[in-house]
């Protein structure tokens, strides 16, 4: 008996240790599923968290009247009636200069002041021909009279009237010669000579360079001053061959002026297309007034130019959801979860943010295309590429 206690509750301990349930191991963490192998080289597969994180966004072409650009450049320019280049009529040498470069001047006012001997003959030939005029005048009379009386010969009425003629051309001549030298007409028949003669500006505005110092002798064909007016300030533009049938009268131009350091935009409109290519090269005048007319920028300066042409409905993504990969451009299209497809396009006009998009493969209007994140999808597409490799 006392070995049959023991043997029982062994049993039960035993019997209650089998029936204790065992503990459950812990469930292996699903693992995401890795993005299936791309069966293209323009195809790449990301994940869903890969998609979300690099912010890739999806969507359709948009349809936008953009307008199209020829680009050209050229210089800010005056007309040439607004451009003065100032030479002495006859040759002379400086005795004082009264400008300096940058200086503004009138129409009319003194820029320089020559001296020299000939312009003292030339005013002593005016006063002894004026003189001569005179005489032959009172002589033409009294043959006149003469020969009225029928007492005077025929041939020196003739004679008289043919010196007086003669001598009036030379003095008005002389005269001429006088006003183009800037001499005063009225103080020279006082009887009053000038060793000098000023040189005057023909047009009110800017000095733009001085050519002489006082002692130097200057030539009639040399510049002794420039000057410039800067009222009618326009864009001088060199439009090449292929370009210039889009190019017409009213259109509007976008330009910058590079050595400003400045991006701004400033404007203007076409009002002159040239009918003739330049000779140094196959490209045509386009003149463009300034809109607004601006008092900041100088003739000469160089410009880069935008002429906005007729416009047209174009498809349109944003800006960084084209990739530049030299002659072409690409964007993606999604063509499945997680996969995308790269595309060959064109780009055209540029405005507001957005890129006209000219397809180069088929490519539905319907079509899902990326529109944000495409630049991450080609990291990823180069990546596999590389991995390939």
């Amino acid at each position: 008996m006392k070995y049959i206690l023991p043997l029982l509750l062994i049993s039960l301990l035993t019997a209650c240790g089998t029936n204790t349930p065992d503990q459950p191991e812990a469930a292996a963490a699903p693992e995401a599923a890795a993005p299936a192998t791309p069966t293209s080289p323009d195809e790449v597969r990301i994940s869903s968290a890969q998609a979300q994180a690099a912010g890739v966004e999806t969507g359709a072409f948009v349809w936008k009247n953009m307008t199209t650009d020829v680009q050209a450049n050229g210089s800010i320019d005056v007309p040439p009636q607004n451009r003065a280049s100032v030479s002495a009529v006859l040759g002379g040498y400086v005795q004082s200069v009264a400008v300096l470069p940058g200086q503004q001047v009138a129409r009319g006012g003194v820029v320089a002041v020559l001296r020299h001997p000939d312009y003292l003959k030339l005013q002593q030939d005016y006063l002894q021909s004026k003189a001569r005029v005179t005489f032959l005048q009172k002589e033409l009379q009294r043959q006149q009279t003469l020969d009225a009386e029928d007492v005077g010969a025929k041939r020196k009425l003739q004679q008289a009237q043919s010196d007086y003629a003669s001598e009036q051309a030379t003095l008005r001549t002389t005269a001429a010669q006088l006003r183009m030298l800037g001499l005063s007409m009225s103080r020279l028949d006082r009887g009053e000579i000038s060793p000098t003669v000023p040189l005057v500006s023909p047009i009110k505005g800017y000095v733009k360079t001085v050519n002489i110092n006082p002692g130097q002798f200057v030539n009639p064909q040399d510049v002794l001053v420039e000057i410039v007016d800067r009222s009618d300030l326009h864009l001088e533009l060199k439009v090449f061959e292929r370009d210039i049938a889009r190019v017409k009268n009213g259109q509007r131009i976008l330009f910058k002026i590079p050595s400003r350091g400045s991006t701004e935009d400033m404007g203007a409109r076409v009002f002159l297309v040239g009918k003739a290519f330049n000779d140094d090269a196959r490209t045509v005048s386009v003149h463009a007034h300034l809109e607004p007319e601006r008092d900041d920028v100088l003739p000469g300066q160089y410009v880069s130019a935008h002429i906005q042409t007729a416009g047209a409905r174009q498809r349109t993504l944003p800006e960084d959801a084209v990739i530049q990969a030299g002659e072409f451009s690409y964007v993606f299209a999604q063509t499945g979860p997680g996969a995308y497809r790269r595309y060959k396009v064109r780009t055209g006009a540029t405005e507001n943010g957005d890129v006209a998009i000219t397809p180069l493969e088929q490519l539905p209007d319907t079509t899902r295309l990326v529109r944000h994140g495409a630049y991450f999808l080609d990291a990823e597409l180069k990546k596999g590429q590389d991995a390939e490799e």
